[in-house]
């Protein structure tokens, strides 16, 4: 723990904070011996009602695509539950939105069993091949090559969205496999049409694609871009879906799927074996589970850099005036008030000074969970926080931030009875890898890029990572995908998005806006900022900071970076404990869609004015 006594050192060299050195020692090595708030198995808080007498009164589905939504619902209506039904949404986005999330790709689950009242967090997170070391990026200068770090097949892990798919139907599901996978093979047989995400997505890697024949025949029209409508049929996704619905793990781990892939890469100079595929295991991993101002957080722990973070945001808003400044704010205020962004800036800061520095593969690096959430350590953070003057990032002496690719996907569910998901799924980059592996049809991630390719060097985007983040082989890269729950006695929050670094800070002030009451589609819909520690700048929206906020900000030392376009694609549910009423909303600033359909007491959904008996 010396090495966090060192840190701290630096961290407070500013007249006042010296003195708090010795007592953050002091914490690390009392918490050392103290269990983890992220392996505790019950919670302290048992919101009244929640386990028992209370189920809801309709069911919900939240995903970033209308046709994957309708899949969730299709799955429920047959008699599925939540897990089913996250299964269906899950394989649906993989092939309705290639650009985001699919079969080559991983993600992080948190599941909510109601009648255990229990918390699980599954990490599909994908993996380094056994041939990826820590200069594996590095030519003969020593020089980071970032073609081979983005595009094609060296770029990519090894996928653990099978997996998590398999697993989670056949362990928490009803239905077999192969029925809620049936929306997704039929979506990839008959296809989708081409919508103006899609082009701007493939706009960012149209090149990459147009490089890979077996890329360019499945996601462009004669290497263009397709136009509005276009068609986009993946038959052979369809076949590797069935292998996988017929025969579990096996269907893409191993057999003919595997072998195709395993070939397609060696053939494309990536350095993959069967071995990967067949060596690959899901994690099971304690949530990070932290009670504040009377709510229980649960939220994704290490590999996730984003349930730490967040928690620590929350506890030190909890210690400072932002939380009740912040409470008061409708949908758009929070960016009317300079003393409540500054505030919630600095606190943004210093949560992602943290995480550059400490967090990564648990299995692989020891992350000081206890002494990042306790209490002395965050008032101390608290404590050099000063209310009108910005504390220049450099002066916190840590690493640069760590490059994250920015598109993925979300999905939250909730069943008639209570069972809950949200889950965050990524392939990295809009079309990962770019590369379509042999025959299969499957897409892979670029997710290797989330590691440090060359700790304490920038990459091609000036960003520089930590030792806990090098390449290992089997190690998963860090990430801040963040699918999260809030409960207290009268409601139940599941939320999530995609967006990079910029998910736990919208994740953040999507709470903020639960906490102070406001409606679900307004913690979808406000105006976001964000701060990340390096680069040293307030990001946000357009409408997020008003002009006169913005010149208060700078004469507090602030820079200030206003972003030409929107961000983020939220999914959110929202349960009313106190009046069983469940809503839900989808993001507006994507096509993706969020359906509450009642449940009947004797046994059925109302789905488009019919109801639904389930078996």
């Amino acid at each position: 723990m010396q090495f966090f006594c060192s840190f701290r050192s630096s961290l407070f060299h500013r007249d006042g904070f010296a003195c708090r050195i010795a007592l953050l020692c002091g914490i690390t090595l009392l918490l050392a011996c103290q269990p983890s708030p992220s392996s505790t198995a019950e919670s302290p808080l048992e919101p009244k009602g929640l386990r028992s007498n209370i189920q809801p009164s309709a069911v919900a589905v939240a995903s970033a695509n209308p046709a994957s939504t309708i899949a969730g619902l299709n799955i429920l209506a047959e008699g599925g539950n939540a897990f089913d039904a996250a299964v269906a949404v899950a394989a649906s986005l993989g092939v309705v939105e290639p650009y985001s999330a699919g079969l080559g790709g991983g993600g992080f689950w948190l599941l909510y069993e109601a009648k255990s009242d229990k918390y699980s967090f599954i990490d599909a997170r994908e993996t380094a091949p056994a041939a990826a070391t820590a200069d594996y990026y590095l030519d003969q200068n020593g020089d980071v090559d970032r073609q081979r770090a983005i595009n094609g097949p060296t770029a990519a892990g090894i996928p653990g969205q099978p997996a998590a798919l398999v697993h989670i139907a056949e362990e928490y599901g009803r239905l077999p496999l192969s029925v809620s996978l049936s929306e997704a093979i039929l979506q990839a047989n008959d296809g989708f049409e081409v919508t103006e995400v899609y082009q701007r997505w493939m706009g960012y890697r149209q090149s990459v694609v147009q490089s890979f024949p077996s890329s360019a025949e499945l996601f462009l029209d004669d290497q263009q871009i397709p136009e509005l409508g276009y068609r986009i049929r993946q038959p052979q996704l369809a076949k590797t879906l069935q292998a996988i619905a017929d025969k579990g793990m096996a269907g893409f781990y191993e057999g003919a799927v595997a072998q195709s892939m395993v070939n397609a890469v060696q053939a494309a100079g990536g350095d993959w074996t069967l071995d990967d595929l067949t060596n690959y295991e899901l994690k099971y991993r304690q949530p990070i589970r932290l009670i504040v101002d009377g709510r229980e957080l649960i939220s994704a722990p290490p590999p996730s850099s984003g349930g730490i973070a967040l928690a620590q945001m929350l506890k030190m808003l909890s210690m400072t005036e932002v939380t009740s400044t912040a409470s008061d704010q409708t949908a758009s205020m929070a960016g009317q008030d300079a003393a409540a962004v500054h505030r919630i800036t600095e606190i943004m800061r210093r949560a992602y000074r943290d995480r550059a520095e400490f967090l990564g593969d648990p299995d692989f690096v020891e992350v000081p969970t206890e002494t990042l959430l306790s209490d002395d350590y965050l008032a101390s953070l608290v404590a050099s926080i000063e209310s009108d003057k910005a504390t220049p990032s450099l002066e916190l002496q840590g690493p640069k931030n760590l490059n994250e690719g920015f598109h993925t996907t979300h999905l939250s569910v909730i069943d008639h009875e209570g069972n809950r998901v949200s889950a965050t799924l990524s392939i990295n980059l809009p079309f990962g890898s770019g590369f379509v592996a042999g025959d299969t049809g499957v897409l892979l991630n670029n997710e290797m890029d989330d590691f440090s390719a060359k700790p304490g060097e920038p990459n091609a985007y000036g960003l520089v990572g930590n030792a806990a983040n090098a390449i290992a082989p089997g190690k998963r890269p860090l990430s801040s995908m963040t699918p999260s729950m809030m409960v207290s006695p009268d409601s139940v929050a599941i939320i999530g998005t995609p967006g990079g670094s910029r998910i736990i800070t919208m994740v953040l002030l999507g709470l903020l806006q639960h906490q102070a009451g406001q409606p679900v589609l307004n913690w979808v819909s406000q105006p976001r900022f964000h701060h990340q520690y390096l680069p040293d700048q307030i990001q946000f929206e357009p409408g997020a900071l008003s002009t006169d906020v913005q010149q208060q900000l700078r004469q507090m030392g602030h820079s200030l970076k206003p972003l030409s376009r929107t961000y983020g694609n939220m999914q959110a549910i929202h349960w009313d404990l106190s009046l069983n009423q469940v809503t839900a909303a989808a993001d507006p600033r994507g096509e993706g869609s969020a359906r509450v359909v009642p449940f009947r007491a004797a046994g059925s959904l109302m789905v488009d004015g019919e109801d639904t008996v389930l078996p």
